[in-house]
């Protein structure tokens, strides 16, 4: 680990920031176990430990996940553990009736009005609970359908002449993977694959993929119920539920240390999943998100994209590091540090970066034990 400049002493609290696990729970024990090896442990067993969100959906263990993080506090109680909300468990929570209740009272249909040209598209959940349901969660558990695209070719069904999307690919599309990234590599031609599933598999690519745009079947899954069930909301240990609901939409923290080109340097640091959005106030930000407004049918800091990839001017003129995950990168550029390596996809790590020293440590790592 970075040494510290002269002016300090070498015993900055350890901070650690650990990127989207998305279900995979053997990659998470590796990279905890990896963190234990390359820490001190009177360090180690005394850090704090952010988790940046996203703990469920794309990998097959989602129950299995929150099992381990739930019991983080007692096996390490001289830590400190915070648990961001994802966008995925901010959906996942939706669903299962683990979010607050709009501040001003509201029903939660109200979120659905802005979006609701995407209902049929999207294929939100329509069974039981619907009616008091969230937007994201009914996005969360609802089934893509194909019958909507731009594409336009036609084709004759049990409903008459229809205008569909078409996929051709030789084997068939994989499904509980994510669609999109299938059809980000296959486009790419991507030959660091070994066996392109897609082009020489059987029966894992008989079946058109199902499942929500938050790829949300292998959360249902490791609940041992199918995808868009409502079995699942039963299904959910209480303690799960309760962490959903505790999970927080934004952290801060004063005097924190990292290296910068400047030597060692303390600053206040703000944790969300997607980052701020430029352009709006951080002041309103940091309002709705530590009020967990539920009224919002869309969280820009915990979804959006381009919008939250910068630290907002308002706070690049300050010495404050803005920590996410989300984006499915590794990009640390000064104060703005964005640790979501895997991005969900099981042939990618599971990364951490340690402050203030900024080391990267990640699942697949082989560290002397």
């Amino acid at each position: 680990m970075a040494a510290s400049n002269s002016n300090t002493t070498n015993k900055e609290r350890v901070l650690i920031c650990i990127g989207d696990i998305h279900g995979y729970i053997t990659k998470l024990q590796n990279l905890w176990s990896n963190l234990q090896t390359l820490i001190p442990p009177s360090d180690f067993q005394s850090a704090k430990i952010i988790f940046l969100g996203d703990y469920c959906d794309r990998g097959p263990d989602t129950r299995k996940v929150l099992d381990f993080l739930i019991h983080l506090p007692s096996k390490y109680p001289n830590q400190s553990h915070v648990f961001l909300a994802g966008n995925h468990d901010f959906a996942f929570a939706a669903f299962v009736g683990a979010v607050p209740p709009a501040p001003d009272g509201s029903p939660f249909s109200a979120t659905w009005d802005e979006f609701q040209a995407s209902e049929e598209r999207e294929g939100w959940y329509k069974e039981d609970g619907y009616e008091k349901m969230h937007l994201q969660g009914r996005r969360w558990a609802g089934k893509i359908t194909v019958r909507f695209n731009a594409d336009n070719v036609c084709i004759e069904t049990d409903k008459g002449l229809q205008s569909c999307k078409l996929i051709a690919v030789h084997g068939g599309l994989e499904r509980g993977k994510n669609v999109g990234e299938q059809i980000k590599y296959l486009k790419a031609k991507d030959t660091r694959i070994l066996k392109v599933e897609p082009l020489s598999g059987r029966k894992s690519v008989w079946d058109i993929p199902e499942g929500s745009i938050y790829d949300a079947a292998t959360t249902f899954e490791s609940y041992g119920v199918p995808h868009g069930s409502p079995d699942l909301m039963k299904a959910v240990p209480d303690e799960h539920k309760k962490f959903l609901a505790d999970l927080v939409w934004i952290h801060e923290e004063d005097n924190v240390c990292i290296e910068t080109d400047k030597g060692l340097e303390s600053c206040k640091l703000i944790a969300v999943h997607g980052g701020l959005e430029r352009g709006k106030d951080v002041g309103e930000q940091i309002k709705y998100l530590k009020a967990k407004d539920t009224r919002i049918p869309k969280v820009e800091p915990l979804s959006g994209r381009k919008s939250v990839w910068d630290i907002p001017e308002e706070l690049s003129k300050s010495q404050t590091i803005v920590v996410s995950g989300h984006h499915g990168k590794l990009h640390v550029d000064g104060l703005r540090l964005i640790i979501d390596e895997g991005g969900g996809l099981e042939r990618n790590p599971i990364a951490a970066i340690v402050l203030p020293s900024k080391t990267i440590v990640r699942d697949t790592d082989k560290l002397g034990k």
